[in-house]
């Protein structure tokens, strides 16, 4: 059988909760971001909607704009500008 090279392969750890850690409230999925808020890519793994790719945890970026529920949010990978789509209840905001 070949090996399964989908989005979400490799993840068992980075997409794992500690059993301490609470489910998330329906304030943290329906927080609103004002743009240019700097915010830290941290996913929800029991929020699948608007999950962002397992490369990009940890990164820090910006809200360019609301999209629908999810934001734009731009951030530097290596040299390169990127802008992804992200729900919510994946970000953090940088205090």
């Amino acid at each position: 059988m070949p090996k399964s090279n989908g989005p979400r392969c490799k993840t068992r750890n980075k997409f794992k909760r500690d059993t301490r850690q609470v489910k998330p409230t329906p304030n943290s999925m329906l927080k609103e971001l004002a743009p240019n808020t700097k915010v830290n890519i941290h996913v929800e793994s029991s929020v699948h909607s608007g999950m962002p790719f397992r490369r990009f945890i940890g990164k820090t970026g910006t809200i360019m704009s609301k999209r629908g529920s999810c934001y734009l949010v731009k951030f530097k990978d290596s040299n390169a500008e990127k802008t992804i789509i992200v729900h919510p209840a994946h970000l953090k905001i940088q205090g």
